[in-house]
């Protein structure tokens, strides 16, 4: 429970400035602001749970996207699982539990249209904002649809303990695939073997990365789920086979890019790779292209998690106030699961 979250009160993280390369502290700003009112059809929403991810940083550019940048002195942008502590909405009452996009901060009103009612048997709410919500998603629909696993294949998926990559993996286990995550340390190494079961984990942070990769994939790679970029695909694409599938979700390493990187222009290798393997590489925008196959997914993933087939690790963070370093720390690797942070209490205010 966070105790600074008053009924009085709405706090806000708001974008400060511009991020020029790594966001720093003061590119945001905690402001203190009166809890919106409500008018017929709409709901006031307390948030509880916050997700912090790595699309947040694109949205803190005025750069060309797939979707708009919060706006100087905006609230920053995100996934939250609130409760409702007002309605005059009749499709919902006070009490229930709803995943909004609310962005960071203690209250926000919506009309009910674009929120999802949580069932009451979810135990752990904030699984909404990760293995049941946008990450898997993400790892469920990028993986299956575009990467079509087949058994026997070599699957690599970096960032393997985080969010995404962590369900990557163990679908493609539970799919009868040879599967290899890329992570930063050893112990998110030894996590992503010894607790998600993946065969092998290389870490990125060691010397001799592009040797222990080919080493951990003795066949190649037939499926390689994209999130990270840089030095890790470098490393990835001579190991590529033909017709391989790569699934990208995003480019975490160059995020704070202000410059393209340095030595030689490396496209006409990549492009010439695509070819001659004639492999499939896809970018895709999880609700925007699969959304409609939510229920799909769920139905899939409950299963998984109520048999404990599926493992899934969060990394909690107590209080808005600390949104800001969290999320830094997310860009850096520093979190070790899901990343979000517990804004209020789950006890209905009064």
């Amino acid at each position: 429970m966070n105790s600074l979250q008053s009924n009085s009160i709405n706090r806000q993280v708001t974008l400060a400035a511009r991020p020029n390369g790594e966001p720093k502290p003061s590119d945001f700003k905690l402001v203190e602001t009166a809890i919106p009112t409500i008018s017929q059809g709409q709901v006031l929403l307390r948030t509880v749970y916050l997700s912090l991810d790595p699309y947040m940083r694109g949205r803190m550019s005025d750069a060309e996207s797939y979707a708009d940048p919060v706006a100087i002195n905006g609230v920053m942008v995100g996934g939250s699982v609130c409760r409702v502590e007002q309605t005059l909405n009749d499709n919902f009452k006070q009490g229930d539990w709803v995943v909004a996009f609310g962005g960071w901060q203690d209250y926000c009103v919506s009309d009910g249209v674009d929120l999802l009612k949580l069932p009451e048997q979810l135990a752990q709410k904030s699984y909404a904002l990760g293995i049941l919500g946008m990450p898997g998603l993400t790892a469920y629909m990028g993986l299956m649809d575009i990467g079509q696993p087949k058994e026997g294949e070599t699957v690599v998926v970096a960032a393997a303990t985080g969010a995404v990559g962590s369900l990557v993996g163990q679908i493609a286990k539970l799919n009868g695939c040879h599967v290899v995550g890329i992570a930063g340390g050893a112990e998110k190494c030894d996590y992503a073997v010894n607790q998600l079961g993946f065969d092998a984990c290389v870490d990125h942070k060691s010397a001799g990365l592009n040797d222990a990769l080919k080493q951990a994939c003795p066949n190649g790679i037939d499926v390689y789920f994209e999130n990270v970029g840089g030095a890790v695909f470098d490393a990835v694409l001579p190991l590529l086979n033909t017709k391989a599938r790569v699934p990208l979700c995003g480019l975490i390493s160059q995020y704070n890019a202000t410059s393209l990187p340095d030595g030689p222009d490396r496209m006409g290798a990549l492009m010439g790779r695509l070819l001659v393997k004639r492999i499939k590489m896809q970018g895709f925008i999880v609700f925007d292209d699969y959304g409609h196959r939510y229920s799909e997914f769920s139905d899939a993933m409950s299963n998984w998690l109520q048999q404990g087939q599926i493992k899934y690790k969060e990394h909690l963070v107590q209080g808005i106030e600390n949104s800001a370093d969290a999320f830094i720390g997310l860009l850096k690797g520093e979190n070790f699961g899901k990343l979000v942070v517990q804004v209020g209490s789950e006890n209905l205010a009064g």
